[in-house]
């Protein structure tokens, strides 16, 4: 019996698929079109894109671009956010501006960072960046101006140097902050780079995905875009969620 526990969530993810699986199986065969392609035809069409080496390549190439804007945007906005979280003077005079940042449309962005610097690369990592950069600086702002103040003060009192005081004090309060930052930025910034990609670029999966759409090809758009959905989903399993684990081992 106590094996159960630990198989259930493995059996019911599986069960979830399957049934999905199924669902999208009997749509396909009932419609009877070439919009709704069945999965058989899109892991056919998936596993001759991975063979080609196109997929591999235009996969590359995003995942780069994300990793590039990705680090940017939490460096900066990390720094920026601790910044505004403990200077009240700051945060008050820079509050607008991230309202104003936080509700400029990311497509407006984009296509003003093209206008103004070209069709290139740096264009395209910086309309990214500062897409993503606003939410990274309100989500850590929060975690800044939460710190206990006992703490700091008791690191004060026993002479901690910055760098102790960081690592045992600061940042344990922190880490739920970036990580809520960096959960979200993946799920935002992969949306945002293949938009960006689709108007600028001559590679990646945005590239890729707006060929597909002028072509009608949906079984080549969903190969591709749940390929990058699994990469996605790899980095959250794989990475993030032991960093988490391991980062929070001093919790009780």
């Amino acid at each position: 019996m106590p094996s159960i526990g630990p198989l259930r969530n493995p059996l019911l993810a599986l069960s979830s698929i399957a049934l999905l699986l199924t669902l999208w199986q009997f749509l396909a065969l009932a419609l009877h079109s070439p919009t709704l392609p069945t999965p058989a035809v899109v892991a056919i069409t998936f596993w001759q894109a991975v063979l080609s080496g196109e997929l591999p390549y235009h996969l590359g190439v995003t995942l780069l671009r994300l990793l590039a804007s990705f680090s940017l945007a939490m460096i900066m906005g990390c720094a920026i956010g601790v910044v505004l979280g403990r200077n009240k003077t700051l945060d008050a005079f820079f509050d607008n501006w991230l309202v104003i940042f936080l509700n400029i449309p990311a497509l407006v962005i984009i296509i003003l960072c093209y206008v103004w610097f070209g069709l290139v690369e740096s264009a395209a990592i910086l309309a990214v960046v500062i897409n993503k950069l606003p939410n990274v600086i309100v989500t850590i702002r929060e975690g800044a101006r939460s710190l206990d103040k006992d703490l700091l003060e008791m690191a004060q009192s026993y002479r901690f140097s910055k760098k102790k005081t960081f690592i045992y004090v600061i940042w344990p309060q922190l880490h739920p902050f970036v990580m809520a930052a960096t959960r979200s930025g993946l799920a935002l910034i992969w949306k945002i780079i293949l938009v960006v990609e689709l108007l600028g670029r001559s590679n990646g999966m945005g590239y890729q995905l707006h060929i597909f759409f002028q072509l009608f090809d949906v079984a080549s758009l969903l190969a591709y875009s749940f390929a990058f959905v699994a990469v996605i989903q790899i980095i959250e399993v794989g990475l993030l969620k032991p960093l988490d684990r391991k980062t929070q081992r001093w919790r009780r």
